[in-house]
């Protein structure tokens, strides 16, 4: 399987900030690759430098057998773009819109309708198709700037974090729409910071920090390589979350993670079973109420903590140029 996408080394910097500093990888075509990181860490940097829209300082790539300086032309034409913020113009209609982008294109006018037509069916847009897009939810602006990205049918994909700002049906609609492309043969670069949105799409992850890629793998690799089992235990009483905090600390093989407001405490232990019984005894002994405990697997969150040093926020807003 040859690779659609392929970065050696890529170097950008904004003034003092470095950027990209020196990223490498491959995406064989067909597959998913998703691009995990805190913000600041270099991944809407990575999809303007793979899609033209930034010229990289140092190391080179290319996109569908195009290079993304030299043949930076003609690489248009070869791919789609979606990025945090639906990019529609909210005084044309849907179907305005898709045609528009259709004529950029340079389809023609014939072709374009057709192909809105198309694919305003395809996302489930055909009863708003000719109504303005500012009376659009944002979910089916999500949709129709999705649709914008396929209408030159290009082999190449990137999503930057696609479902940002989406409520979960929403989010679970978009999904499922992005798996049926990909099924279909198209190649994806995805930027996320949710979690399950990763384990639900990609062939493989890569966890990118500091402009550097720091972990690469499937899912279920990444979390083999965190490690251990986990501890997740929650306590009844505010005042007792302390006490369980620090029962948890004698067991831990790393970093006790306590989420206040939920009164959770999550901590990896090398020897499961016999953690936990222990730390149960250690907590009925000092008085601590506990509502709720078990023992579960590595979960991305885990790798994502383990790796950047960062807990996952779930959104990665817009952030100043010069930080991506």
């Amino acid at each position: 399987m040859s690779d659609a996408i392929t970065a050696e080394g890529l170097v950008k910097r904004y003034g003092e900030v470095t950027a990209l500093d020196g990223l490498s990888f491959t995406v064989p075509r067909g597959t998913v690759l998703a691009l995990l990181g805190p913000n600041g860490a270099g991944k809407t940097t990575t999809v303007r430098v793979l899609t033209t829209l930034l010229r990289p300082d140092g190391g080179r790539a290319t996109v569908a057998g195009y290079d993304v300086v030299g043949d930076a032309r003609r690489l248009r034409s070869s791919i789609g773009l979606s990025g945090q913020y639906a990019a529609v113009d909210e005084h044309l209609t849907g179907a305005e819109n898709l045609e528009m982008i259709g004529r950029l294109y340079h389809l023609g006018a014939k072709r374009s309708k057709a192909r809105a037509r198309e694919l305003l069916e395809r996302f489930d847009l055909t009863d708003a198709a000719n109504r303005p897009v500012k009376g659009y939810s944002g979910g089916m602006r999500r949709r129709v700037d999705l649709a914008g990205a396929l209408v030159a049918d290009p082999p190449v994909l990137f999503l930057d974090e696609p479902t940002t700002g989406l409520d979960p049906r929403a989010r679970a609609a978009l999904w499922d729409t992005i798996s049926e492309l990909v099924a279909a043969g198209s190649t994806l670069l995805l930027t996320t910071q949710y979690m399950e949105e990763a384990d639900h799409l990609a062939d493989q992850i890569m966890v990118v920090d500091h402009g550097r890629a720091i972990a690469r793998g499937t899912a279920d690799e990444l979390k083999d390589q965190v490690g251990g089992s986990r501890i997740e235990l929650t306590v009844t009483d505010a005042a007792e979350l302390e006490t369980a905090r620090q029962a948890l600390a004698r067991f831990a093989a790393g970093a006790v993670r306590t989420v206040p407001e939920s009164l959770q405490i999550t901590v990896a232990v090398t020897d499961g079973p016999e953690s936990l019984r222990q730390v149960l005894g250690l907590l009925a002994d000092a008085g601590v109420r506990v509502r709720d405990a078990g023992l579960r697997r590595p979960t991305l969150d885990d790798v994502y903590l383990t790796l950047t040093g960062h807990q996952a926020s779930g959104t990665d807003p817009q952030a100043r140029e010069a930080t991506r």
